[in-house]
């Protein structure tokens, strides 16, 4: 394959992992189970004051899993300009495609120890096919 279509098919991925990050982003509080419905409770609950601003865990839990779906959309949207202009910026999109690579991979081992596994492999899998791009690109641009 092409790095074009690889770094093309790495930015589906990382649309996937959005799609599913905000169903669970949006679904998060409506647990069935007795014993999560009370730590959504406690996250939700009770505010404390912090940095000027009066917020509940559940608020930060909240506001990181926006930030989460934003840095998906850019990483997507990134894959996708990078691969639009490997033949017009070759030496800058190799670097940054090597950038997100590494950014992809940690990103998967992060997921590997917090999340689950799902999350981690769909990144995991975006990862290896922006390593086959990089792999591909170091033989066509001399960084």
């Amino acid at each position: 394959m092409k790095p074009k279509l690889l770094l093309r098919i790495a930015a589906g991925l990382m649309l996937f992992h959005l799609a599913g990050h905000s169903i669970g982003q949006c679904t998060w509080k409506q647990a069935t189970d007795p014993v999560k419905q009370a730590v959504i409770s406690q996250m939700t609950d009770h505010r404390f004051p912090f940095m000027g601003s009066i917020r509940s865990m559940g608020d930060y839990y909240e506001g990181f899993s926006y930030a989460s779906s934003i840095a998906l959309l850019l990483l997507a949207v990134m894959l996708w300009l990078i691969s639009g202009a490997l033949t017009n910026s070759g030496s800058l999109a190799y670097k940054m495609t090597v950038t997100i690579t590494i950014a992809l991979f940690v990103w998967s081992i992060d997921e590997f120890f917090y999340f689950f596994p799902f999350a981690a492999c769909n990144t995991l899998l975006a990862a290896l096919f922006t390593l086959a791009a990089v792999i591909q690109l170091k033989k066509q641009v001399a960084p």
